[in-house]
């Protein structure tokens, strides 16, 4: 019967996620009554899949903390939905409903992993989505973001390099500290301040001492990475540069440049560090190394391929086959319970939040939120390459999260604060236009007066 139970659920589940994501690109399209309507009919899909995947786990283990653990996470979802609605009421929709879909498939993800994961993240979560409430307020307040690019920098490399004295290794690269209880990653957090210092160097001089000025110190942030051999957030930092630079001053050759020395130091990277050249090994023929060096991505292809389009079913694979699956390869479990036709639909959604980080640093009339907008969407979309290329075996692996779903609380702090940056400026670029409304229709009753 819950075998049976299963295989209806998925079903469901699969339809309904697809009807999601359509609506992520057909809401771009609608009426503002229209977009209200879409709104909540996909608020009630994250809900209602969110207790079909609960129904089939707790039928298969019968177990009374699913359920409690299920009752919290309505609350958390319910909480950052109604919180950030009443706050902000000028908010993007698109992007709070993005946010909680994620946070759920994570959430759900994670219990069936291992419960102790789901607890751990509810908790990163529930705390910053407090914090968070404060970040488009701070935007919108305080004046002096773009005159404080020196600062920003030397935040970031001061960051990194406290790894140095107080760093832990995982995984082959001295990239964690320790801080009592709670072990965190600081790239994370200084990819964010990262974006900002490119920015707000780059605002209004693009010039070549200029942009020399600049590239020295963000060499400094990138050279830190690799010598903790985090070869993944080093490449994420250095695209981001490139993207910036290029963006602000319109210079191809900068690009060209820019790309030109990466390969160099990418195959220098190959050379100097043994775990990269595993990774790499890895990459090529993991079959041939499948009991050593291959094994994780192995394990990653056959869940991918057990899986097929339509998933085993919830609970229905074997997760914990694949090695940090809870983080670097979720994508890896996603794939062989929900199938790639579910798997491909995260991937466009997580695509149509990219389209919207576009959107807002398009619109916006401030330079320097225009460019950290552009930097903070490079850093999403090629943080989301590098997991599921990674897990696909598309690129070598990097070690890298995928945003607001996998385990980690560095990772999910520091995106829940990236996307509450963006929904900041995206209710400041509303609140501007507003306001040049409302002087317009002053001036035209004003020249009307005097006219008549």
């Amino acid at each position: 019967m819950s075998n049976v139970l299963m295989q209806v659920f998925k079903g469901v589940i699969i339809v309904s996620f697809l009807i999601y994501t359509l609506q992520c690109f057909t809401v771009l399209l609608a009426s503002e009554e229209k977009k209200i309507k879409i709104y909540k009919q996909q608020v009630g899909t994250i809900f209602f899949i969110q207790l079909m995947t609960f129904s089939v786990l707790y039928t298969n283990t019968k177990e009374i903390g699913v359920l409690i653990i299920y009752v919290f996470q309505i609350i958390l979802l319910v909480f950052i939905s109604e919180a950030y609605r009443f706050v902000y009421k000028d908010l993007s929709r698109e992007l709070l409903n993005n946010v909680l879909m994620f946070i759920m498939i994570g959430l759900v993800v994670l219990t069936r992993i291992d419960i102790k994961y789901a607890i751990k993240q509810m908790v990163y979560i529930g705390i910053i989505s407090l914090v968070c409430l404060f970040v488009p307020l701070i935007i919108e307040k305080f004046k002096y973001f773009n005159k404080l690019g020196i600062i920003y920098a030397a935040i970031g490399i001061g960051l990194l390099g406290l790894v140095f004295v107080i760093g832990k290794e995982h995984y082959g690269a001295k990239n964690w500290i320790q801080i009592g209880g709670f072990e965190m990653q600081p790239s994370e957090f200084v990819k964010i301040i990262y974006v900002f210092f490119l920015s707000a160097l780059l605002e209004k001089d693009v010039t070549f001492k200029r942009v020399f000025k600049v590239s020295i110190l963000a060499a400094i942030h990138v050279l830190i990475l690799v010598a903790q051999k985090d070869l993944g957030s080093a490449l994420l930092f250095f695209i981001t540069y490139l993207f910036i630079v290029f963006v602000a001053s319109g210079n191809f050759g900068y690009l060209f440049g820019g790309l030109s020395m990466g390969a160099v130091a990418a195959m220098v990277s190959y050379k100097l560090f043994s775990h990269v050249r595993i990774r790499v090994l890895a990459w090529k023929d993991p079959w041939s190394h499948i009991e050593s060096e291959g094994y994780q991505v192995c394990q990653s292809l056959f869940a991918i391929g057990t899986g097929g389009w339509f998933g085993l079913g919830f609970t229905g694979g074997a997760p914990n086959y694949i090695p940090v699956v809870e983080s670097d390869f979720i994508f890896s479990c996603i794939s062989e319970e929900f199938g790639a036709f579910f798997a491909i639909c995260l991937i466009i959604i997580e695509i149509s939040c990219f389209v919207m980080f576009i959107n807002v640093a398009l619109k916006i009339r401030r330079r320097f939120f225009k460019l950290t907008a552009l930097g903070l969407a490079v850093e999403y979309i090629f943080q989301v390459f590098l997991t599921v290329g990674g897990a696909i075996k598309f690129i070598p692996s990097t070690g890298v999260t995928l945003p607001l779903i996998s385990y980690g609380g560095s990772s999910v702090i520091s995106t829940f604060v990236l996307f509450s940056i963006i929904q900041g400026m995206y209710v400041l670029d509303k609140a501007d236009r507003k306001k040049i409304e409302e002087e317009l229709v002053k001036r035209e009753v004003e020249v009307g007066d005097e006219e008549w």
